[in-house]
């Protein structure tokens, strides 16, 4: 296995909110600590060539769980080896490699156009210049960087800044890559060819990528797997079809009649939204048959058209996240 993580905690210490008062006040000079807990019991395996999605509402310790595996925090209890190394203890050697896109760090010099951040990373990293030629030249191909390698990065758009970091993530042929919230904030054309180039560069190099978003089409289009968290501990790891097909519970049927629907439909055990010739339908697969409900509409009206759809991957998750599973 690439990744091994078992029984992870990991706790922080924080203030003690004091009441209004003097032990308020006493509480600011001598202040008084407890302890949270950010991550339980995680365990999990990752082997070489998956594409994972770490998914979870905010604050559920997808952050904390990174950062451990990139070595950037320590565990308070529970380990981890990444490439048979603990991350935290080994982390030069762990970070060669290893690839990572966060937010709130970059690996490319405002001033300087992107090919001097290749150029100073190619000497960070060791790549042999075979190598590095021959990477570089397969990146700017697939994430089409060479129509603005020379312009300096403070003029680059937010989506073309994007690609260039995910392009030096995977220049020096990393084993895992992390990737946090890759296709936030830019355009549909950005995020297809980031889509495009996560999956073949994961086909092509076999590289373990680990990515933790809030985009729906990002999951369905680049990952297979998923590992979700809440509350700090996983309560889901599978692949994604087995995911939909357990939690997927309830189906849509959107019905046109000839005419405008005069009256309110209320059909038992079904959520229904009406917008002038068109009702649709929400749900429980197990509690109510398609047949059924278009014999019950068939009395309201004259039907001209349906369609039956089952919830997608967002509505799963969002229920998930409002109700647990």
């Amino acid at each position: 296995m690439l990744i091994e993580a078992e029984g992870l905690c990991r706790d922080y210490k924080v203030i003690r909110k004091n009441k209004p008062g003097f032990n308020w006040l006493t509480g600011f000079f001598v202040p008084k600590y407890e302890k949270r807990r950010a991550i339980h019991n995680i365990n999990f395996r990752i082997g070489k060539g998956e594409t994972i999605a770490y998914i979870g509402p905010n604050g559920s310790g997808k952050s904390t769980t990174i950062k451990i595996l990139t070595g950037i925090l320590a565990p308070t209890s529970g380990r981890v080896f990444v490439n048979g190394l603990m991350p935290y203890v080994k982390r030069k050697e762990n970070a060669q490699h290893i690839g990572f896109v966060f937010g709130q760090r970059t690996q490319l010099w405002w001033d300087l156009p992107i090919t001097d951040s290749f150029e100073l990373l190619k000497e960070i990293y060791n790549i042999p210049d075979d190598i590095y030629k021959s990477n570089l030249n397969r990146l700017e191909e697939l994430l089409d960087l060479r129509s603005f390698n020379k312009i300096p990065v403070r003029q680059l758009s937010l989506g073309q800044r994007m690609r260039a970091e995910i392009a030096c993530a995977f220049l020096h042929d990393p084993d895992i890559v992390y990737l946090d919230e890759p296709t936030i904030g830019i355009d549909i054309v950005a995020k297809n060819k980031i889509r495009h180039f996560l999956r073949e560069i994961n086909q092509e190099k076999k590289v373990t990528i680990i990515l933790t978003t809030h985009d729906i089409d990002d999951i369905e289009e680049v990952c297979r797997r998923l590992i979700l968290i809440d509350q700090g501990s996983i309560i889901y790891d599978g692949e994604k079809k087995d995911f939909l097909k357990n939690y997927v519970t309830h189906r849509q049927i959107e019905v046109t009649f000839e005419e405008p629907v005069q009256e309110a439909i209320v059909i038992e055990n079904c959520e229904t939204f009406m917008d002038q010739n068109k009702v649709k339908l929400r749900f429980e697969k197990k509690s109510v048959s398609v047949n059924h409900l278009l014999k019950r509409l068939g009395q309201t009206g004259t039907i001209r058209d349906f369609t039956v759809s089952e919830d997608t991957l967002e509505d799963v998750l969002k229920n998930i996240y409002s109700k647990g599973l």
